[in-house]
C-alpha cells in the first residue's frame, strides 16, 4: 500500500535535532510492537524514553501537519561491514570461502577492507558490460573520492581479506567506480568560513593555547547511496544467481508492509517486511563520524556484520534495494532506483544457459579452497 505522506525538509531537520532521534520516514503506526494500517510519520530513535525523562523541547509531536507521529526504537545504526573474528561459525557457512563462478551472497571486499557481500551481477546500460555491485564501503574502502582510500583498479578479493582472501590468489575483480560517501559534517570550503576559523583560533590561543577550533559545515543534501562497481577479471567467473534466492527477475519498488528478502555473507537468506520508506537518517561510520543519508528503506530483515552489499528482493524476486547498514532490530537499504540511476547499471537477468549458471542452479558446488 503506497503512503502519500510528504515530510518537508524543515520538519525533518527539526525532528532530527531532537535527543536520541536518528531517522525520520513514513510507514505505519505500531501498537504494542505490531504494525497497524494507520499511516504515520515514523521517528526512529536509538532508545525510546518515557516522556518524563525528556525536556518538552525534546519530545516528538503526536501530530505533524495533520499526520500521526509514531516513535520507533531501532538502536544505533552502523555499516554492516564484517568485524567478526576470522573462523567464527556463521549461518552462511560456505559463503565465506572462495567461489568460482562467484554468485551473489558470498564474501567479497576491497583489499584494504575486512569483508562484505557480493550483491549481484549488473549490466551497464550503455555498453552491456557486466560488473559486480556492492557497497562503497565494501568495494571502495568507504571513500569520499578525494581521501585516497581507494581508486579505480584496486584489487577486489573473493573471499574478502577477513575470510582469508589474498591479493596473490583471490582477486576476482578490480574497482571500476563508486559513488563518494560524504560525512554529515565536513570542513568548510568558502573563504569567509576559513577567515572566521583563523580569527577565532587567534583569540582562543590567548585563553587556552593548547586548544584549537575547527568549523564544520553540515551536509544537508545527504547521501543517496552507498554503492560501487567492480570489473571482473573474467566474466565467466561470475554467476547470475543469488545463493538461496535464485536469479533476479527485474527491478521493482516497495512500500511499507511489503515482504522482502536478502542473501548475505554472514546471515544467509533473511526475510522480513518494509517498515518505512523515504527515510532520512544518521549512520555511524566509525566512532565520532556520522554520515547522513536520505530516501532510504528500513526493513525488519535484520542483518549482521558482513551482510553489507546484499541485494534486497521483493516477493517476485525483483531487485528493490541495496543493503548497507543496520542495527540489532532493523536493516537499512538504498533504493535500487537511485543505485541504478547513479551508477548507470541494472541487475543482469540472463538465461539458464549462460556460463556458470547451470552449476549453481542445480546445486553443484564448484570451488577450490586456497
Amino acid at each position: 500500500m503506497r503512503i502519500s505522506i510528504k515530510i518537508g525538509k524543515k520538519d525533518r531537520r527539526n525532528l532530527l535535532r531532537k535527543k536520541n532521534v536518528v531517522g525520520v520516514g513514513v510507514g505505519h503506526r505500531q501498537k504494542k510492537g505490531k504494525r497497524t494500517d494507520e499511516k504515520a510519520v515514523l521517528v526512529f530513535v536509538t532508545k525510546k524514553l518515557a516522556p518524563r525523562q525528556l525536556a518538552r523541547s525534546e519530545l516528538a509531536p503526536r501530530v505533524l501537519r495533520g499526520k500521526r507521529v509514531d516513535v520507533v526504537e531501532i538502536g544505533e545504526i552502523r555499516f554492516m561491514e564484517s568485524c567478526a573474528p576470522l573462523g567464527e561459525s556463521f549461518s552462511g557457512g560456505d559463503r565465506l570461502i572462495r567461489w568460482r563462478p562467484a554468485p551473489g551472497g558470498v564474501s567479497i571486499g576491497h583489499y584494504h577492507t575486512t569483508a562484505g557481500t557480493l550483491g549481484a551481477v549488473v549490466k551497464e546500460a550503455a555498453t552491456g558490460e557486466r560488473f559486480i555491485l556492492s557497497n562503497n564501503h565494501v568495494l571502495a574502502n568507504s571513500s569520499s573520492g578525494t581521501d585516497g582510500r581507494a581508486s579505480a583498479g584496486d584489487p577486489v578479493l573473493q573471499p574478502g581479506f577477513y575470510d582469508g582472501g589474498r591479493v596473490e590468489n583471490d582477486i576476482l575483480a578490480r574497482l571500476e567506480r563508486f559513488i563518494p560517501l560524504h560525512s554529515a559534517y565536513e570542513p568548510p570550503g568558502c573563504a569567509a568560513a576559513l577567515f572566521w576559523e583563523r580569527l577565532l583560533n587567534r583569540f582562543l590561543q590567548l585563553l587556552w593555547p593548547r586548544y584549537r577550533l575547527f568549523l564544520q559545515k553540515a551536509a544537508e543534501e545527504g547521501n543517496l547511496v552507498d554503492a560501487a562497481l567492480a570489473r571482473p577479471l573474467r566474466e565467466e567467473e561470475l554467476s547470475l544467481e543469488l545463493l538461496g534466492l535464485g536469479r533476479v527477475c527485474g527491478t521493482g519498488d516497495v512500500c511499507p508492509g511489503d515482504k522482502v528478502a536478502f542473501s548475505g555473507r554472514t546471515s544467509g537468506v533473511v526475510r522480513g517486511t518494509v517498515i518505512a520508506r523515504d527515510v532520512s537518517l544518521f549512520i555511524t561510520m566509525e566512532p565520532g563520524q556520522e554520515i547522513y543519508f536520505v530516501d532510504q528503506l528500513i526493513t525488519s530483515a535484520v542483518s549482521r556484520p558482513g551482510d553489507s552489499g546484499s541485494l534486497l528482493l521483493d516477493e517476485k524476486n525483483r531487485a528493490v534495494g541495496l543493503l548497507f547498514a543496520g542495527s540489532e532490530t532493523v536493516s537499512v537499504c538504498n533504493r535500487l532506483e537511485n543505485v541504478s540511476r547513479l551508477l548507470g547499471v541494472e541487475p543482469e537477468i540472463g538465461s539458464d544457459s549462460e556460463s556458470g549458471l547451470a552449476q549453481i542452479a542445480t546445486g553443484i558446488l564448484r570451488w577450490k579452497k586456497q
